[in-house]
């Protein structure tokens, strides 16, 4: 029996999907200033998607993982490799380990798919983030959405 006041699921239902998009606007859209041409893509048809949602249905945060061909753009053709990304907590559920649940429900997602493991692209504030969950950076840092980045991966 969990402990925690929310559930981190996959979103399978329209329901789900637009509170994804709806965490994903605030965070990034909204507190962030990406706009959002850039937030929504056509990778968002074919992702996996993960929710967290309180008790009282309101959502937390989500992530998306890309895997297969979908993928391969972002992981070099490497197809045991999965892209881990539009991870987004609202602003209200920081610090209640919600980013952590979200990350290793993907991760959990990119096993069940055979994948050995997870790349992301790291706003730089958050390195520390990823760092503590495993994620180790390489290359340069790069923009993205006039953002500071880092890519990162961790075996899985």
């Amino acid at each position: 029996m969990s402990t925690r006041a929310y559930d981190v699921r996959v979103a399978e239902d329209p329901a789900d999907l637009a509170a994804c998009f709806a965490v994903r606007k605030q965070v990034f859209v909204v507190e962030q200033g990406v706009p959002e041409d850039l937030e929504y893509d056509v990778y968002d048809a074919t992702a996996l998607h993960v929710l967290a949602v309180r008790e009282d249905g309101e959502p937390l945060g989500t992530g998306r993982l890309l895997y297969g061909e979908t993928a391969a753009e972002k992981t070099g053709g490497d197809l045991s490799l999965g892209s881990l990304g539009r991870l987004a907590v609202s602003p209200q559920a920081r610090g209640l380990g919600v980013g952590v649940a979200l990350v290793r429900a993907i991760e959990d997602a990119a096993r069940a798919r055979g994948l050995t493991a997870v790349d992301l692209h790291a706003q730089t504030h958050a390195l520390g983030f990823y760092e503590r969950l495993g994620y180790e950076p390489y290359g340069p840092e790069y923009e993205e959405a006039d953002i500071p980045h880092r890519a990162m991966r961790r075996a899985l």
